[in-house]
């Protein structure tokens, strides 16, 4: 996806402080930037380059609004959009809990997509909308359990290595991930082969 040339990259030393949260990630860190920065952002290689495309459910949308032209366009592109400010706010939070919240106007927009599709509204393959609704339930406990430092609140020094909550986010978002796989391998499938109804 690195498409253009990108500012200077930082080291973890000279990243704003807001950054500094993983002191084991050394280089490739964003400088603080505008919106347009930020946008901008989507199209060159940094090191969260992979989470922004990761909190991406562009291929959702398509399958969910297929029979809906008129409307999958500007749902896409209002996504996209979402997306660049939730990665600005999310470079720009003071804390791991602000953060966290800065995805939230996403999540309400999968949550419309879904819904959409759960009353009728939308399209796609039987059995998809659940894995996708899995999928958000399991990044968001992982990012509760990232902001409540559990479970090495209970117990510091017991989790130093093995089990802290860094750890249990990384695994519930491949879990994550895998239900996004789930979903949306049968969804791009069913949108090939189906042919919406005439209006």
């Amino acid at each position: 996806m690195a498409f253009l040339a990108g500012p200077r990259l930082l080291d973890w030393a000279s990243s704003p402080p807001h950054l500094q949260f993983n002191k084991f990630v050394l280089t490739g860190y964003r400088p603080a930037s505008s919106g347009s920065g930020c946008l901008r952002s989507l199209f060159y290689l940094h090191n969260e380059l992979g989470n922004i495309y990761t909190h991406g459910a562009l291929p959702i949308i398509h399958c969910t609004l297929a029979c809906r032209p008129w409307l999958r366009p500007a749902a896409l592109v209002g996504y996209t959009v979402l997306s660049g400010l939730a990665g600005w706010r999310a470079l720009t939070a003071p804390s791991t809990s602000a953060r966290l919240r800065a995805f939230g106007w996403q999540a309400a927009a999968r949550l419309l997509v879904f819904g959409a599709r759960g009353v009728g509204l939308g399209s796609g393959a039987p059995g998809s909308l659940p894995c996708y609704l899995r999928m958000d339930a399991l990044a968001l406990l992982g990012g509760l359990v990232n902001v409540a430092r559990l479970p090495e609140r209970w117990g510091p020094g017991r989790f130093d290595y093995w089990g802290n909550s860094h750890q249990i986010m990384h695994l519930l978002s491949v879990g994550s991930i895998l239900q996004l796989h789930a979903g949306v391998v049968p969804d791009l499938l069913w949108a090939a082969h189906h042919a919406c109804p005439r209006d």
